[in-house]
């Protein structure tokens, strides 16, 4: 009972850092793992009413679980772990935004005299897909681009020229309030599209449309941790051993 307890004190974002597939017991019991990873485990269960060595039994029950699933994101090279943010979720993030606005506005206009929730949520995911652009435009442009930079430096031994931008934790500010916001839209979604579930009188498309919502916003779960918890706090790090 010991460990338990003391690992009651430890971050939301500690434990997904070290094992991606404790994400899923987070989501279970409606626990926000990505942008409000910074809480320990104690004041998020305090918070639900759940009991929080109950949680941290059910999280040591999956990091016993052995698989050839979980990928250490944490030993990942800075420049790679990067790259591979650009490649995979950005990606996914560009070619499904348009399939999901054709799809919601197909909705809209079959569905939504009975179900006028549904010009809520396309007006809520509209919003996010303009964001998501400029937000993903600024990765790729200025801070990605310095991350890789500085692990070039670090590994030739040479100095890094100071950002325009100032400090890395400038435009890493930004980047962590901006998923704040589309955390906080995606939790909208979900409590409107009933988390996910068409109702009873639900076309394929509708159903489609529900189910794709539903893999975007687990897909940005994990786009976000590996910014919050894996790359910005490295970067952070990577740059003071430069000054």
């Amino acid at each position: 009972m010991e460990t338990l307890t003391k690992n009651t004190q430890k971050q939301i974002g500690q434990y997904v850092a070290e094992d991606y597939r404790t994400a899923a017991v987070f989501s279970k019991h409606k626990i926000d793992f990505c942008c409000n990873g910074n809480r320990t485990i104690e004041e998020a269960c305090e918070k639900k009413g759940i009991d929080s060595n109950m949680l941290v039994e059910e999280l040591e029950n999956v990091l016993n679980t052995k698989t050839d699933q979980s990928i250490d994101y944490k030993s990942w090279p800075l420049d790679l772990l990067a790259e591979y943010i650009e490649k995979k979720h950005h990606r996914y993030v560009e070619e499904k935004i348009p399939v999901l606005l054709q799809f919601l506005d197909k909705l809209c206009r079959v569905h939504g005299e009975r179900h006028p929730e549904l010009y809520k949520i396309t007006e809520l995911f509209n919003a996010s897909a303009g964001e998501l652009a400029s937000h993903m435009k600024k990765e790729e442009l200025i801070l990605f681009p310095f991350v890789k930079k500085m692990v070039a430096a670090e590994l030739n031994a040479a100095a890094v020229k100071s950002p325009q931008f100032g400090t890395v934790e400038n435009p890493i500010a930004m980047m962590m309030e901006e998923h704040d916001t589309e955390g906080e839209r995606f939790r909208e979604i979900a409590a409107l599209t009933d988390n996910y579930n068409p109702p009873a009188d639900a076309c394929n498309t509708y159903r489609v449309t529900f189910a794709m919502l539903k893999e975007f916003e687990e897909d940005l779960h994990l786009h976000i941790h590996l910014e919050n918890n894996i790359l910005f706090p490295g970067a952070i790090k990577l740059e003071q051993k430069f000054n």
